[in-house]
């Protein structure tokens, strides 16, 4: 038992401990950082997204069916994660900077936001230049819903994302739900279906506005019949 009157065996113990954290803390790290713990996703049918209760978000709300947004001309349809979130903010303004050639094309710009918690809706229309709805149920943000935890405040793609926010003078609050990521999707008009569809990977993963005007120059308008005649 000689080994327990050595300092240095005591010594050379803690600092394989210690070691063994580090190292177990930084392969934490590590996998944070890739997309093996990334919440799955499930592609939206156009059929799932046209069943989609709305409310309009007047003193006397009317209830509707989302196909009603991009029957006629199709819609671009931000999924809010949370209003009052800068990371939103941010992308809502980089969507709305697209509204002039989004009109051009006949194309509307819309948002849905999963709960309306005092003005948060409100503050956030100067960063939105479209119509924003109610969706209760938050049908939007599924069909498999998907959520980031506090693993996200480890991952260096959100901090990324952070300091690029910030720098572009967004601030925001922690008003509401932000846990259950949100996305964008570009649908045709009538049955021509989902033209793009971008799941939030993580906090502030925006759209690729490229990608959004692309997929909205492939709109084809519906015609009516007195229209073709």
């Amino acid at each position: 038992m000689s080994f327990l009157q050595d300092p240095s065996f005591f010594t050379v113990g803690m600092w394989s401990v210690g070691a063994g954290a580090l190292g177990a803390a930084a392969l934490a790290l590590l996998l944070a950082n890739t997309d093996v713990f990334l919440p799955e996703s499930q592609e939206a049918a156009l059929e799932y997204l046209e069943d989609v209760d709305l409310k309009t978000l007047e003193k006397e709300p009317r209830t509707f069916k989302a196909k009603e947004l991009w029957e006629k001309n199709g819609a671009v349809i931000m999924a809010v994660r949370r209003p009052g979130c800068f990371l939103c903010r941010e992308e809502a303004a980089g969507l709305s900077s697209l509204k002039p050639k989004l009109d051009e094309l006949g194309v509307p710009l819309y948002a849905v936001v999963k709960e309306q918690i005092g003005t948060e809706v409100k503050d956030f229309q100067p960063y939105f230049k479209g119509e924003i709805f109610l969706d209760e149920k938050k049908k939007f943000y599924g069909p498999q819903r998907r959520k980031m935890m506090f693993m996200g405040f480890v991952r260096l793609g959100v901090w990324y994302n952070f300091f690029r926010a910030w720098n572009g003078g967004f601030s925001g609050n922690l008003e509401g739900e932000g846990f259950i990521l949100g996305g964008v999707f570009v649908v045709g008009s009538g049955k021509q279906g989902i033209l793009l569809e971008h799941r939030e990977k993580e906090f502030g993963d925006k759209v690729n506005p490229v990608s959004v005007l692309e997929a909205a120059g492939k709109i084809k308008p519906q015609t009516s019949a007195s229209e073709k005649i």
